[in-house]
């Protein structure tokens, strides 16, 4: 894991503008390549807060990073940053804040947290397993036009009334309860498909958007990160796919072109051509940067 090397990583350190003696927010610590990098740049008085909602991301953190006085972790949701900011005494005083968005690597990459099609295990892709509805036990009571909506909503599958009728008669015989039986059954469904991704991958997506509520908990954590910049301070978010990328621009937009402006564009960049070719799935990330304005 420590080999791991996160996306557009010397990107987000130069929209950070890290200072030694500054203060900053990992909110998605995931297996902390970003907060490696960044606790490289800080002084003796800099100090990083992590948050992820992981169990095992944040048992990751303490043992890596325990022993470093200038990092704390926090076992949590990036949706409640303003609250562990007061808690920290930072709140108005972060000199930069990260958002690495969606699933990691090492989440992907092991097949009992259920995320992905390619590896059968437990059907549950949430990203903190202690708490919620799995991804099987929502499947296993929502109604058609429900799982038919959250896959058209999230993962913009052309095919999801046919898959959500799929699902529903194959669970009057037996319920889904590993990855590789939804993906057998999403790929066994006739209909429009692309000819360049898995034919799981879209409703895949809008399941795990849906049951960790990925969408809703973005837009209330953006605001929040506006409250927690000091002026000057430096936000950075890394999005995976067009609707997540979609409410950031959106919500970065808004706040740089109201008639009390908060935030100050710095543009969007996107992975090298190295990076793509040696990361795959490095090559849909979008990396927008904004200023807290005075």
């Amino acid at each position: 894991m420590n080999l791991h090397r996160p996306v557009m990583l010397d990107e987000a350190l130069a929209g950070l503008t890290v200072r030694a003696d500054g203060v900053y927010v990992d909110c998605t610590f995931g297996r902390g390549g970003h907060s490696a990098a960044i606790l490289d740049r800080l002084g003796a008085h800099g100090r990083l807060l992590g948050l992820d909602q992981d169990p095992q991301a944040v048992a990751h953190a303490r043992e890596r990073f325990g022993a470093d006085s200038r990092f704390a972790i926090h076992h949590c949701n990036f949706t409640v940053l303003e609250a562990v900011a007061q808690e920290a005494g930072v709140a108005g005083r972060v000199d930069g804040i990260l958002m690495d968005l969606g699933v990691s690597s090492p989440q992907l990459d092991d097949a009992a947290r259920g995320f992905s099609f390619s590896k059968d295990g437990p059907l549950d892709m949430r990203m903190n397993p202690q708490a919620g509805e799995s991804a099987a036990d929502w499947l296993a009571r929502a109604g058609e036009a429900e799982i038919a909506d959250v896959l058209w909503q999230y993962g913009e599958e052309r095919n999801s009334r046919r898959i959500a009728r799929r699902i529903v008669e194959t669970r009057r015989e037996a319920p889904l309860t590993t990855t590789a039986q939804l993906a057998a059954l999403i790929a066994s469904v006739p209909g429009p498909r692309s000819r360049h991704i898995h034919p799981a991958t879209r409703s895949f997506q809008a399941i795990r958007i849906y049951i960790n509520r990925e969408l809703d908990v973005l837009s209330d954590a953006l605001a929040q990160a506006v409250r927690v910049l000091a002026p000057g301070g430096r936000l950075v978010v890394i999005s995976f796919h067009s609707l997540e990328d979609r409410i950031v621009k959106r919500f970065l937009r808004d706040a740089a072109r109201s008639e009390t402006p908060t935030l100050k564009l710095h543009g969007k960049q996107f992975p090298s051509r190295e990076e793509a070719d040696a990361n795959p799935r490095a090559r849909s990330a979008v990396l927008r940067i904004a200023e807290r304005l005075p």
